[in-house]
């Protein structure tokens, strides 16, 4: 786990300081809703209004931004993404959640009503999203569903171009590792075929009712300007990866046997792609993991 990053508080900014959720509006508002959060949801809401202003700055949403967010819950961040992008589209999987998020918008940022739509599934079932394409994805996202939710929605929406997601730290370390470190994986090599990945931040647990046991960090996405290139597919570049962290600690000449058809196969793919058939997985960028994925032999490969 990441300790090296600050947590600071910022100084609030001049606006409307009374548009944001507190404490005792959060607690309040679940109480009218009959709202308990639960593990099960990954529900722990932001209480703090300086933290929701800090990830949107970190965040640098512009006034013209069209943002999307993931798991709203009762609106902390979703008021402060409204009083800076021009829209917002939220996406709540939580009935009794979604029912509330217009009203809570309606009742404290009546202005900006109208530049804010929600959606209400689960988002990895999301495949378009009303108004404008979106610029930005900016999510406090459960634990246990962040990195597939991060990856479909980068997946599915190409226009996203910044991406600023609050996950427990050490997911975050995962997703922003690189070759060689302990904790690169599947999640860090997949991340990196749509952007840019970095830390962006530290969050303390006590700006969450209720506290987690984890501490959150926060992770930057900024998407490539120029794909992976390769000839191969997405897909394909997956498979390969999947496959060589399902053993981890084996040689990808072995690894990769049952993905290749067998450790001959695997070890023509990896030297025809100048990997050493010795090498393991944690030590790959995701450009040669691409490489892998065109020299799998033809008769294994599947036709497009």
């Amino acid at each position: 786990m990441s300790t090296a990053e600050p947590t600071e508080q910022q100084p609030e900014p001049q606006g409307t300081p009374d548009a944001l959720l507190g404490p005792a509006d959060i607690r309040e508002l679940a109480a009218v809703l009959g709202v308990r959060p639960t593990k099960q949801k990954g529900q722990n809401f932001v209480i703090d209004a300086n933290t929701v202003r800090r990830i949107v700055r970190t965040a640098e949403v512009r006034p013209d931004d069209v943002v999307v967010e993931v798991g709203p819950g009762l609106g902390s961040l979703t008021l402060a993404l409204l009083e800076a992008a021009d829209h917002v589209t939220a996406v709540e999987i939580d009935d009794i959640l979604a029912a509330a998020l217009p009203a809570t918008i309606e009742a404290r940022m009546p202005a900006k009503k109208d530049r804010f739509a929600l959606v209400h599934s689960d988002a990895m079932h999301v495949q378009e999203l009303p108004g404008p394409a979106p610029t930005a994805l900016v999510a406090n996202l459960p634990y246990n569903v962040a990195v597939p939710v991060l990856l479909h929605m980068l997946d599915r929406f190409p226009t996203i171009e910044r991406t600023l997601v609050m996950v427990q730290a050490e997911v975050a370390d995962r997703l922003a590792a690189r070759p060689g470190n302990k904790v690169y994986g599947v999640p860090s090599v997949k991340a990196n075929w749509y952007a840019e990945v970095k830390r962006a931040g530290a969050i303390g647990r006590n700006v969450f009712w209720p506290a987690p046991n984890v501490d959150s960090g926060l992770v930057s996405l900024v998407r490539r300007t120029e794909p992976v290139k390769t000839t191969a597919t997405k897909s394909e570049v997956f498979a390969v990866i999947d496959a060589a962290f399902a053993q981890r600690r084996k040689t990808l000449r072995a690894a990769l046997a049952g993905w290749a058809g067998s450790a001959v196969a695997a070890e023509t793919a990896l030297t025809g792609a100048g990997i050493s058939p010795q090498a393991r997985g944690e030590s790959l960028t995701v450009e040669e993991f691409a490489a892998i994925a065109e020299h799998k032999p033809a008769a294994e490969r599947p036709a497009l």
